[in-house]
């Protein structure tokens, strides 16, 4: 996530040895810093044009870099953040690969999840947490649990159904909210987060009311994240079947 604190050794030395580096970073300094690392760095970025669906900018990329693997190159992609955590490119370019019979796959790194739960404090094994795209949670029905954190992911393009804006407006959050207004009350206070990607900028932290987030100014790499809003239910007979279980075993709950 962050330029040069984040990259593992693992994936500095599948830079250093790749043949062909594919890059899609989220600053043009952090492709800059890449091209540093390996002569021959790629951008991906080019792939993406107003008014072109995502799949089919995907669809180029994956393109790309297979094509490069067929020519017999041994290939490193370089994304931001974790290349399995909301990307599409990886996953498919590593399939397509595995398919046509050649050797590929996916190194673990810091993702904005991971940034997210240190920047703001948050335990996900304390009381549990939701993750959704928000979009897919808006279009299709999802139970929350209010009781655990909810985190929604690229709210900036909240009620994108085209698949081609880098961002929707408060009419769309406006739905988003109303939809929440069902599960919270409108002054739960909910944080809007961004990651930093520069050791010189900081995250963005901005806490508000449920009920501003329709006039709130998110961006493509915005999430919003919703704490807990009522305390965890005991399961009083999934407890009693435990007791019952562990006094038949002769142990004795601490």
């Amino acid at each position: 996530m962050m330029l040069g604190a984040h990259l593992t050794p693992r994936a500095r030395s599948e830079i250093a040895h790749a043949e062909v580096v594919f890059a899609a970073v989220s600053d043009p300094l952090v492709e800059i810093w890449v091209q540093r690392m390996h002569p021959d760095v790629r951008s991906l970025q080019h792939c993406y044009a107003d008014g072109r669906s995502r799949h089919d900018t995907y669809r180029r990329m994956v393109s790309l870099m297979v094509d490069e693997v067929r020519a017999g190159r041994r290939v490193c992609g370089v994304f931001y953040g974790h290349p399995g955590v909301f990307a599409t490119v990886p996953h498919k370019a590593i399939a397509q690969a595995r398919e046509e019979g050649h050797e590929a796959h996916m190194e673990a790194a810091v993702s904005a999840e991971d940034c997210l739960y240190a920047d703001l404090g948050i335990d996900p094994g304390r009381t549990g947490c939701q993750h959704f795209e928000t979009s897919q949670y808006m279009l299709y029905e999802r139970t929350i649990d209010p009781s655990s954190y909810l985190i929604l992911w690229q709210i900036g393009v909240a009620g994108d159904v085209s698949v081609t804006r880098t961002r929707t407006g408060p009419a769309h959050r406006g739905l988003l909210v109303e939809k929440l207004s069902a599960i919270y009350p409108s002054s739960h206070v909910v944080t809007l987060y961004e990651a930093a990607t520069l050791p010189i900028r900081a995250a963005r932290i901005e806490h508000f009311a449920l009920s501003k987030l329709r006039d709130a100014t998110p961006t493509m790499h915005s999430t919003l994240v919703l704490p807990p809003a009522a305390p965890m239910k005991r399961d009083e007979a999934m407890r009693a079947r435990i007791a019952e279980l562990e006094s038949s075993l002769g142990e004795v709950p601490a």
